[in-house]
């Protein structure tokens, strides 16, 4: 999960740069759907590569995932070579991306058959962790690229151009091969029921005889779906706030591109710190009050950093006038609103007027966002997000029991494959038309109706073996 996360995050910040460089037709409604593909890939996958779990050894689909991941990584490293129509093939790399990344409903899936109850929360949370890390570090290993440069060097045999859009990917290729081979060469199947005895399992290419029958008993599919509903809400509280936090910066504190690239990157930077903290306490926390409270307090944890979001007072942001985009917001589509992120530092963004654009209306009426109060909300974000996440795979996998759990566990990470697409797509259009009081308002809305579902289904998110009598919660 470390080397996929690094391999994602490692080219996030030079999509922008290079899909102009390679294709001068491309403009940000394409970004667009060059961001959207990846998601697109995983939505579609993660059902598929989840129902070959259930039935095969995990080696073969995590193989394969991983392989078209690379695969994709290096028809990436070459959409400069084709005279034409250059952007589609990234669109396709992307896409392709995505496909491989479905393989998160498998690694899940074991993590879930191979630990009994117990031991769940504490393997989910060091998962969780490993993600988080690899999201920091992807990053920071492609700044430390940029030294190469755009030109680089061109390795005429293979032609490979070796410059700082191409060194990510190619790093991420050889992190997948590395993957296969550890995985080839370490993974061994393994499935335990809730108690922690050894069951048999199809998985297994040879059956032990003291393996135990996995007990039976109906899945009880209302809180499945609620579960399901819970973690596209969570993922989408967080597409929602990295999609806005730079366009609304800019905005409230009339930040360049430059300054809202770097203070940004250190906000979401601090948080994946924040919630590898977060997931070390939550392991200790959950054996004394349990998972459910541990969810309830986190989705109350997001409302209130929304709700601290919400303008007032009589001092406004200052407004710019000219007749001039800062990038800040989309009215179409949602590539443009994260484009300050792939904007070039290299841009002389003193020239460029700072400030509330005047096409956006609600700046001259809404109050101005404190940096206090957006830096308390950024924190309680960073709280809640990665309590609801964890809490709500975590509950999943105790809900379905021993069973294989390939399929729903597809269904869950395709969920929120959903949600980084529609995020992004409704906080665009809301900040854009009638401004953050109402876009925040919305949030708060969203997270009191997904704590009051919380609170309907609270009693049936339980152990399958809890609810069958076999295991004493």
């Amino acid at each position: 999960m470390f080397l996929s996360s690094v391999g994602f995050s490692i080219v996030i910040l030079s999509i922008w740069p290079y899909l102009q460089k390679i294709d001068q037709t491309a403009d940000t409604r394409f970004l667009g759907w060059v961001i959207a593909s990846y998601s697109l890939g995983q939505m579609v996958a993660s059902p598929i590569f989840g129902l070959w779990s259930n039935y095969r050894p995990r080696k073969e689909p995590l193989v394969v995932s991983i392989f078209i991941s690379v695969a994709a990584n290096c028809l990436y490293a070459y959409v400069h070579i084709p005279a034409s129509h250059n952007k589609y093939y990234m669109l396709v790399a992307r896409g392709l991306l995505g496909i491989g990344a479905g393989n998160v409903a498998v690694v899940r899936s074991y993590t879930a058959g191979a630990t009994s109850l117990q031991e769940r929360t504490s393997s989910m949370a060091n998962i969780s962790m490993c993600q988080a890390l690899g999201f920091i570090l992807g990053p920071v290993f492609q700044t430390c690229f940029a030294f190469i440069g755009e030109k680089g060097v061109t390795w005429d045999v293979i032609k490979l151009r070796i410059n700082m859009y191409t060194t990510p990917v190619l790093l991420s290729a050889f992190l997948g091969i590395l993957n296969i081979i550890l995985i080839l060469a370490i993974l061994r199947e393994h499935r335990v029921d809730d108690s922690g005895r050894q069951c048999k399992n199809i998985n297994f290419e040879e059956a032990s005889t003291d393996e135990i029958e996995v007990p039976q008993g109906n899945i009880d599919q209302v809180a499945v779906v609620a579960i399901n509903v819970l973690f596209f809400v969570a993922l989408f509280i967080f597409a929602v706030f990295e999609t806005i936090i730079a366009p609304l910066t800019m905005d409230m504190y009339a930040w360049t591109q430059e300054q809202a690239v770097l203070y940004n990157g250190i906000i979401l930077a601090a948080l994946g710190v924040e919630a590898v903290v977060i997931f070390v306490g939550v392991k200790l926390l959950s054996k004394k009050i349990g998972e459910r409270a541990i969810l309830l307090g986190g989705l109350i944890v997001v409302w209130v950093g929304f709700f601290i979001l919400l303008p007032w007072g009589n001092q406004f942001p200052k407004i710019q006038w000219e007749d001039l985009h800062n990038n800040s917001i989309p009215n179409t589509t949602f590539g443009e609103i994260i484009i300050g992120l792939w904007k070039s530092p290299m841009e002389d963004d003193n020239e460029r007027p700072t400030g509330c654009s005047i096409e956006q209306a609600w700046c001259l009426y809404t109050p101005v966002i404190h940096l206090a109060q957006f830096l308390t909300s950024v924190v309680l974000i960073g709280v809640g997000y990665p309590v609801c996440n964890l809490m709500s795979y975590t509950l999943y996998s105790k809900v379905l029991g021993p069973k294989p759990q390939g399929v729903y566990m597809g269904w869950l990470t395709a969920s929120g494959s959903g949600a980084r697409i529609l995020g992004p797509m409704f906080i665009s259009q809301v900040y854009a038309h009638w401004g953050p009081r109402w876009a925040f308002s919305l949030m708060c809305g969203i997270v009191v109706l997904t704590i009051t579902l919380l609170g309907v289904v609270y009693r049936r998110l339980i152990a399958l073996s809890v609810r069958y009598g076999r295991i004493q919660e």
